[in-house]
């Protein structure tokens, strides 16, 4: 390492350490018991880690209804984010039709709307279909991202010309050639979307709070966000909770940080 790169290296690992610093105090007080969490000045290890904080939690709240509500939702959305997704974004990459630039830039002007803007038409649109506190209401208004569509789109045009016109030759159809040619050479921004997509719905609250009344129907950042409420003292539970809901996604993406990295790299590039 040269020493002009010095200082550089050392602002990323004070930057890495600061980002990490909060999940291990999540982590640490997790494990430490509720005079412990309360103690000043703080300690930064639990004197016996008490693991039984995270059972505990599994008898407070319905910790693995509120998991198979989120897990639900998030593979039913994805799946619909993936089939839109991938029909648009070969739509709009290999097909010429009149207005095809007009109406792409329409979609991603409409990224830019914020979700209370139309969240009382939504509301009243679900309302009147009978599907408040349902599993539809959380599921059928985001399976489409325009995100994902944008981001196939950029990597399709990338692909060589060749390999369609050889499909073309061979007597592959659109579908055919979607499915056995484009599908294939597409992992890395797939990858990436089904990742953005798990941690959107993962973290999603707003919208589900709006949209479910029962404990049967939310999905887990709205459940913990009443375990909160009931348990806003117990400093330690609130810690064990949150840490079981970010588990999971840290492990995915360490999984697919490399596929992630490619599809961003890739999709600034010019055809």
């Amino acid at each position: 390492m040269k020493a002009r790169n010095l200082p550089i290296h050392v602002l990323l690992v004070l930057g890495g350490i600061a980002m990490v610093l909060p999940f291990y105090w999540m982590l640490s007080t997790s494990l430490k018991t509720p005079l412990e969490a309360l103690k000043f000045p703080p300690t930064w290890l639990p004197g016996t880690p008490q693991f039984q904080n995270y059972a505990e939690v599994f008898r407070q709240i319905p910790l693995w209804r509120y998991l198979f509500n989120t897990v639900l939702v998030a593979f039913l959305s994805l799946t619909g984010v993936l089939v839109t997704g991938i029909m648009a974004a070969y739509a709009f990459a290999r097909f010429r039709f009149p207005g095809r630039e007009v109406l792409f830039m329409s979609f991603l002007a409409m990224m830019m709307i914020p979700l209370p803007v139309y969240l009382v038409p939504s509301y009243t649109m679900l309302f009147k279909l009978g599907w408040i506190d349902t599993y539809a209401a959380m599921i059928v208004p985001w399976i489409v991202n325009i995100f994902a569509i944008f981001l196939l789109r950029q990597h399709i045009r990338q692909l060589p010309k060749d390999l369609f016109d050889a499909a073309r030759i061979d007597g592959c159809s659109d579908f055919t050639t979607l499915v056995k040619i484009v599908l294939p050479l597409c992992k890395p921004p797939l990858v990436t979307i089904m990742v953005f997509n798990v941690i959107a719905s993962w973290n999603s609250f707003f919208w589900p709070l709006i949209v479910t009344n029962s404990d049967k129907i939310r999905p887990l950042q709205v459940g913990l966000a009443y375990f909160s409420r009931e348990q806003s003292t117990n400093y330690t539970l609130l810690m064990a909770a949150t840490t079981l809901a970010i588990i999971p996604l840290i492990v995915l993406f360490f999984a697919a940080q490399k596929q992630i990295i490619q599809s961003q790299a890739r999709s600034g590039l010019k055809e």
